[in-house]
């Protein structure tokens, strides 16, 4: 019995450190946000959004490409039209209140840009390219450990390779974006990259070398990244950093989890800042300055959160 207590309690540190590793992500994605310009958005641009790619790729399994396929598509695509409905909704209300007009207000024409979301969807609803990206990146990569459960078997680098080019090419290729698409790819191989990752024992050496490399990411020496339309800085190079940088924020965040519960909150409620934080920010700009801003873009949908896990019925669609 002693010895059960002591794995769940081992088994809820594992938790809390995912919890906290997505709070700091969270808090880098809202910030980047918040300041629209300048060093430190450059700084959170660096690495943000890779790093919710390789949190995922390291807590992916091998699962029966059916049922997880169907999985993926309702509990990720419903809580999506859900909140873009939400959105849409209120912006239909804010708007003419604050004597504008609505972002979508010709109909049935708008239904277009909504349905194609992605690089479409722009103001409040700039964030919504990324859960349709991941679910499709997650899909495929899904179908792809089925083949090889082992990420280090050698196969992958057969297609790893083509992968990876293929993201750089249609960055430069394209702009559009239907539902984050255009930037799957990047997405799968930094899936592979978190998967594999668990495979390296940490050793105390590779703090120095990890932190070079995100360190010139972060004080904007390398371009930073948008992967929501598919730019990804320098080839390799920016990627690269992006990936240290969240590799270093994994291990903090396994070292501070014990004493970083409000940041691992944060983290249990990403998916709802994630979807609500822009609109907050959209709406608020005007009125607050810089500090207050991202207290508002934190707390307003942390409090939505905790709304919607009061009913059973929201929290289903929503959560």
């Amino acid at each position: 019995m002693e010895y059960r207590g002591h794995d769940r309690r081992q088994a809820q540190f594992r938790l809390d450190w995912v919890d906290v590793a997505r709070g700091l992500g969270i808090l880098a994605v809202v910030i980047g946000h918040v300041w629209t310009r300048g060093p430190l958005r450059d700084a959170m641009y660096s690495f943000h959004m890779p790093l919710f790619f390789l949190l995922s790729g390291m807590l992916s399994r091998p699962h029966d490409v059916g049922a997880f396929t169907r999985r993926q598509l309702v509990s990720q695509m419903r809580p999506y039209a859900a909140f873009l409905l939400l959105l849409i909704l209120i912006d239909q209300i804010i708007e003419p209140l604050k004597g504008g007009r609505p972002i979508f207000h010709q109909w049935p024409e708008d239904m277009v840009p909504i349905l194609l979301g992605g690089f479409w969807l722009r103001g409040p609803y700039t964030i919504f390219w990324f859960v349709p990206c991941l679910m499709m990146a997650r899909i495929l990569f899904n179908v792809a450990l089925g083949r090889w459960p082992d990420v280090l078997d050698r196969r992958w680098a057969l297609l790893l390779l083509p992968v990876l080019v293929l993201a750089y090419v249609l960055g430069w290729w394209l702009k559009a974006s239907p539902l984050g698409m255009l930037s799957v790819p990047m997405a799968f191989v930094l899936l592979w990259v978190g998967a594999a990752w668990p495979r390296v024992r940490w050793r105390g050496w590779m703090i120095a070398p990890l932190g070079a490399m995100a360190a010139v990411g972060l004080t904007g020496v390398l371009p930073t990244l948008n992967m929501k339309v598919a730019d990804y800085g320098w080839p390799l190079l920016s990627v690269a950093s992006a990936i240290a940088t969240s590799l270093l924020l994994f291990r903090l965040s396994a070292l501070i989890a014990p004493l970083a519960a409000p940041v691992a909150a944060v983290g249990r409620a990403s998916l709802v800042v994630m979807y609500c934080h822009v609109a907050v920010i959209h709406y608020l700009s005007p009125y607050l300055g810089k500090p207050w801003l991202l207290l508002a873009a934190l707390m307003i949908p942390l409090a939505i959160a905790r709304l919607i896990r009061l009913s059973p019925t929201a929290s289903r669609f929503l959560l």
